[in-house]
Formats: structure tokens, sequence, C-alpha cells
């Protein structure tokens, strides 16, 4: 029997509810959308707890335990059946895709099939896409033994960085989205704790120019085109250099329009994608970074901005109305405090920020990505984990300095 009533909005089943699918749950709760709220982490994700979600449901990991993952989702069919299916992680993105066809019979699925998703969640294809159709890219070597580590390790430029060609399984593994080194030994290092783990890697020039040098492409391409089109640039990461953004901010870039097109279609992709650049301080060039088929971190930004990409996404494959570009709003900040305040003293110190620079984004228009006032439980739990998760690193140490005393 289904939870909700003719006439209403039918449900958006949010699948992971970090910092993402907090966004997205946001986004489509204030257009009365009624929210499922799918988690599975409960240490990191928050937005189940938000005032606009209906249905909280816990389930196992979708990679760790995917078929105890995929038979909830499909418990939740008699009651939730016809509803949006909306994987907002890599890891929900990959078993929902892989397993499309099965999904679909109960579900409206927000997500193209495996044979697209793999090309941009693998990256090794990714980058090798992007030089068959002509798209800039960061020179990308890929490793098949430590042979071929040594023998590119002698030839390229140091610092260079190892890049996981599945990132999300390296972020579970060690903690970081890449890792920047120095020399071969470092490189060789890297390469056999991935390979151990199962993990493969690429190898990966830097390119140079400080983080406000990556930019966003967002849209929603549908038959090969884009409907509507948002970019927007990055200020600050977490942690600098090679983390993910804790500060963007809206802006006209139309240089990255015809690459983000042009790397989409190649690869078939249709829905909503956030593709990212970076601009070669050697050449002016937008090189691809990356590009992530799902909503992304910053996903509130669109949308105080005048583009509701979720709304857009719901409104197109759950009542068939076309999205249409719109204008967007420019200068307008997206920031994650709990992420961005802890490396200000880098920033200052090291990266060589003003404090005119720290403070710009603060006192301009900006939207939070998890503080509201009028949603405000997130914003508590998040700070909840985080304080359990500090303090269990300390008992941690405590332990381990007392036992060390005792040994010695």
């Amino acid at each position: 029997m289904s939870t909700y009533q003719e006439g209403m909005l039918k449900p958006a089943i949010v699948l992971a509810t970090h910092t993402m699918g907090l966004g997205v749950i946001r986004a489509l709760g204030k257009m009365g959308v009624p929210i499922v709220a799918v988690y599975y982490d409960r240490h990191k994700d928050m937005g189940y707890v938000s005032k606009y979600v209906k249905h909280q449901v816990y389930v196992p990991h979708p990679e760790q335990a995917e078929d105890e993952f995929l038979a909830r989702l499909l418990e939740l069919a008699p009651r939730f059946g016809g509803g949006l299916l909306l994987p907002v992680s890599d890891q929900t993105l990959v078993t929902v895709s892989q397993h499309k066809e099965m999904l679909a019979r109960h579900f409206i699925v927000a997500c193209p099939e495996w044979a697209i998703v793999r090309q941009f969640i693998e990256k090794k294809y990714t980058y090798a896409l992007a030089e068959a159709v002509g798209v800039a890219a960061p020179k990308t070597i890929v490793p098949q033994s430590l042979e071929d580590v040594e023998h590119y390790g002698k030839t390229i430029e140091y610092p260079c960085l190892v890049k996981p060609c599945q990132s999300h399984l390296f972020f579970t593994r060690f903690g970081r989205k890449m890792v920047s080194v120095d020399n071969l030994k470092q490189m060789l290092a890297i390469y056999q704790q991935s390979a151990e783990a199962g993990l493969e890697v690429t190898l990966q020039e830097i390119i140079p120019g400080d983080d406000a040098q990556v930019v966003n492409y967002n849209s929603y391409f549908w038959d090969g085109q884009p409907l509507v089109e948002f970019t927007a640039q990055h200020v600050r990461k977490a942690p600098p250099e090679f983390g993910s953004p804790c500060v963007a901010v809206s802006k006209q870039i139309p240089e990255v329009l015809e690459p983000g097109r042009k790397i989409l279609q190649a690869l078939g992709f249709y829905g909503y994608s956030c593709t990212e650049f970076k601009k070669d301080a050697r050449d002016g060039i937008y090189k691809l970074i990356d590009v992530n088929g799902r909503h992304n971190l910053s996903t509130l930004l669109a949308v105080n901005c005048g583009i509701n990409f979720p709304w857009l996404h719901y409104r197109h494959l759950v009542e068939g109305i076309v999205p249409e570009q719109t204008s967007f709003r420019d200068e307008f900040f997206w920031i994650d405090m709990e992420r961005d305040l802890p490396f200000i003293p880098q920033q200052i110190f090291k990266q060589g920020e003003s404090l005119a620079q720290i403070i710009s984004p603060y006192i301009n228009p900006h939207v939070s990505a998890v503080y509201d006032s009028q949603d405000p439980k997130p914003f508590y739990k998040r700070y909840a984990d985080f304080s359990k998760n500090a303090l269990g690193h300390l008992f941690q140490n405590t332990r381990q300095v007392k036992l060390s005393g005792r040994l010695s």
C-alpha cells in the first residue's frame, strides 16, 4: 500500500544522506516532494534527520553488502513504488546503475546504466575518452605493473599525482582522494599499497595553479544536448590543493561550456552531472579533472542562484516536464563552514591568502552546506558525530600512549 495519496507528488527516495544527499533533500523537500531518506553510514550521514524527510530507512552498505542493499530497496517497492530512486553517492550510483533494469520495474531510476557510469567512475576510461574526442586533460598514465611504475617514474616530472581509477573506493580505504608524490620511492610505495588493496591507479601530472583555478560545469543533459547549464568556481578546498571544495562561488565561465558538452556527449550521458576542470597556468586552457554523474557537494549553490537541479530532474523524470535554461545569479557563495574553518591557518600561512580573502565568502551573500536555521537537526547531528569521533580518537591515542609506556 502506498504511503502517498492520489494527487500528491510521488516520493523521492534519496540514496545516501551526507552533504550531497542533504542538499538534494532540501532542494526537493522545499518544493513539497515527500522524501524517503535511505542511509547506510550512521557516523557520517546526517540528511536523514532533516525536517523534510518523511521516512528514514537504514540499509546495508551498497558495495560491501550489495545483495542485502538491493533486497532492502525492493522491500520499499510496495510502499514507495513508482517514486524517483535517486543515488547521490558514488557507492549507490555504482550499485543502482549496475542493476538499473531490475530496479526500473519498481521505481523511476534517476541515473544512466552501468555502461555509461563505468566510463566516468573508472577514471582510466574517462581520460582515454577525453583524449579521443579532443578534450584537454592532464597527462595520465595507467601502469599495469610495478615495472611500469618504475619506467614511467623515471621520466615523469615531480611532484605528480597517484590517482585511483575508482576514487570512492580509494577514499574509503585510505581517507584521501589522491596522493601527491615527490619522487619515485613514494610513487612505488603508494602503488604497492593500492595494489595490495586491489585498487587500480593512474599516474597523472599536476596542473599548476591554485584551488581557485578549478571550476564546475553543472548541467542537465538529455538526448545528447545540454538543457540547463550552470558554472561555478572553487574558492577553497579541504584540505587545500587535493581535497574537495569547501567554498565555491557562482560565476559565468563560458570557456568550459564546449569541453563540458563534448565529454558528456562522448560518454552518452543523460541526466544531471558536475564536471570539473582546472585552468592550466602554463597555457590558460581548462583541463578536464573529473566527471561526477550525480548531484554534487555544492548542489545548494545552484539552487540558491535560481536553478534547482534536483527539482528539474524530478519534474522531468516524474512529470515529463522538460527543463529549460534560465539565467542564474553571479557571485553567490556556497560554504561548508565546518570543513573550511579548520584549514584557515594553512590557507593564510602556507597558501598566502589574506584575511580579506578568507572572510569574503562569509560577509557576502551565501548559503551553508549544512547549517540552516529552518532545518537545524542535520547540523546538530554532524557536530555530535564529530565530537564522538574526536573523543574516540583521543581515547584510542591515550590507550596507545599508556600501553607504550608499560612496554618500555
